[in-house]
């Protein structure tokens, strides 16, 4: 078995659905939705390091993409909405989502912190079913 590496792939909304790529390694991909996308990546991924004996898990890939591009994909997150869950000033997060301005560690941090938190809050939510 050989070596593993860390690989991080850069995700931006295209017109035709999504796109990823390496900036370290010539790896390129496409997909009409992010689970196409990230079934291909892991793919390409794979396909890349394959004459190299290195051995390459979901694990060892990982996905970022920035808040301009996360915003326009989950137009269901608001950004208004997450400022007040955060406690932070919206139109300093309006700015970051606009690509303005671009925030700290800790800002990052603190704002996917509160994505986390909301999408668990979603998950955990059962509706009532009518009939």
């Amino acid at each position: 078995m050989g070596k593993t590496k860390k690989i991080i792939m850069t995700v931006e909304k295209t017109s035709t659905g999504f796109s990823a790529f390496s900036e370290k390694y010539a790896i390129f991909t496409t997909g009409q939705n992010v689970p196409d996308l990230i079934n291909h990546a892991y793919e390409a991924v794979r396909f890349y390091f394959e004459t190299e004996n290195i051995t390459i898990t979901t694990n060892d890939i990982g996905f970022e993409i920035d808040f301009e591009q996360f915003f326009k994909y989950y137009k269901v997150l608001n950004a208004k909405f997450l400022a007040k869950k955060i406690g932070m000033n919206a139109s300093l997060l309006s700015q970051y989502v606009q690509g303005h301005k671009k925030p700290s560690r800790k800002q990052t941090e603190k704002i996917l912190m509160g994505i986390h938190q909301i999408g668990q809050e979603l998950s955990d939510i059962k509706l009532l079913q009518t009939v």
